[in-house]
């Protein structure tokens, strides 16, 4: 169905389509910013999961039917009916990608951009009267280095194939963290360099931007941009490779003639992203996983693996992932605890060993940083104030990067969920918008 669009250009819709949430921010003729809110069954939010959930369904007359969903309605679909939903989250990670041209589910083929309007769609119908009639223009978020894949301008094609679907005739595409920078200025009293760090669950993107006051509303002027393709999902898998797949066989061995060969680790690579884990479920290799448990030396372990990929068990997995890092971020010590069918994983975890798992994404994202700074031509003492937003800018360890960096009393953390949003929509407020946006022509040219 093919929204009907408002021509009214002040309006511009503004979409932080993220990893874990997609976030979506509206400006009216007046200037005002408006978060959109979601009658969810558990209570209204503006923090829409970024999921989705297909399900086949028989009328009374026996005709099967197709029900997407999305969001939280996704999440209850899988939860009721874990065997029978296939449920896809995170799969913004893969925009970039050219190894990932297509999945298939119930028996159709989608890709990228076939996902993304699926969602988008159940996400406009989930948006009630507020959505029913859409503005001409999207600003649409992105990174500045797209995760799982390098292919930028593929990532950009599949997004203009998408939002066109829903109709905008004016789609244009905004940096992530300069929309939580816009989204900070209106704090501001007076003149300000600002380094905006937004932590989403695929990327952790830098931008510094310098506001300056004016009769007509700060101006603003792009000083330097860098990112990295890793964040809080990054964070999920070590906590994964640590904690879960010794229990799933991970580290074992198992017999084959009179050998004894280590169990491969391909098996658990695919614990680092949905897409590699549902094409784990439905590939050879799972024949060749329920070969390996019958020999395996500790077979029960193999048997663990196989019940997490039949029953689908990788919701509640990085539920209890999820639970331990927000634990971390406020304790010195917690208890990951992972319970699903058959499996019960429980155990201690120090902030300390968590810090040292993750400690090759906290050095990416240092170097990230860094460069940031150097593209400025600024000191760290030259930066006026640092905002931090997104899930991950709660880890201590994160906020420790800008502690060593900058004066503690000049960091600050908010909009962790709305920033994003809301500072796209006011993008569109600026007089000269071809600044802080790009368009995406068709056939794969940017303007």
């Amino acid at each position: 169905m093919t929204p009907q669009c408002a021509m009214t250009p002040e309006m511009t819709l503004g979409i932080d389509f993220g990893t874990t949430n997609t976030v979506v921010a509206l400006t009216g003729v007046d200037g005002a910013v408006a978060v959109l809110r979601f009658a969810a069954p558990d209570g209204d939010l503006t923090a829409f999961r970024s999921t989705l959930s297909f399900q086949i369904h028989e009328d009374a007359d026996g005709v099967a039917e197709r029900v997407v969903e999305a969001g939280p309605w996704a999440i209850d679909a899988y939860v009721e009916d874990p065997l029978d939903t296939r449920f896809i989250q995170s799969f913004k990670t893969f925009a970039a990608s050219p190894a990932f041209t297509e999945t298939v589910i119930d028996n159709r083929r989608y890709g990228f951009e076939d996902l993304l309007s699926s969602f988008l769609l159940r996400l406009r119908q989930r948006g009630g009267p507020a959505m029913s009639v859409l503005p001409a223009r999207v600003i649409v978020g992105r990174p500045v280095t797209f995760a799982g894949g390098s292919d930028e301008q593929l990532a950009l094609d599949r997004y203009e194939t998408a939002f066109a679907r829903l109709g905008f005739t004016d789609i244009r595409y905004a940096y992530e963290p300069v929309g939580a920078a816009f989204f900070f200025a209106r704090q501001l009293t007076k003149a300000a360099t600002v380094l905006v760090a937004d932590f989403g669950g695929g990327t952790s993107d830098f931008s510094i931007v310098r506001f300056e006051p004016s009769a007509s509303g700060p101006s603003s002027t792009a000083l330097a941009r860098a990112g990295v393709g890793v964040a809080g999902d990054a964070f999920d898998y070590r906590i994964i490779d640590q904690l879960v797949s010794p229990e799933l066989g991970k580290g074992g061995e198992y017999r084959s003639f009179e050998k004894v060969l280590p169990i491969p680790q391909r098996y658990y690579a695919a614990f680092a992203r949905w897409d590699q884990l549902a094409l784990l479920r439905a590939s050879r290799d799972m024949k060749d996983i329920r070969d390996i448990a019958r020999n395996a030396l500790q077979p029960e372990r193999l048997f663990r693996l196989i019940e997490v990929l039949d029953d689908n068990h990788g919701y509640a997995l990085y539920q209890a992932v999820s639970r331990l890092k927000m634990d971390l971020s406020r304790n010195e010590v917690a208890t990951f605890r992972f319970e699903a069918g058959t499996i019960r994983i429980e155990t201690p975890v120090a902030r300390s060993d968590f810090e040292g798992w993750i400690a090759p994404e906290l050095a990416a994202i240092e170097r990230a940083v860094d460069q940031a700074i150097a593209m400025s031509h600024l000191e760290p003492h030259q930066i006026d104030r640092i905002f931090l937003t997104g899930g991950s800018s709660f880890v201590p360890a994160v906020r420790d990067i800008f502690r060593r960096r900058f004066d503690p009393n000049r960091i600050e953390t908010g909009g962790e969920f709305e920033s994003i949003a809301v500072g796209l929509a006011l993008i569109g407020r600026e007089p000269e918008l071809e600044l802080w946006t790009e368009r995406q022509e068709r056939g794969g040219q940017v303007a």
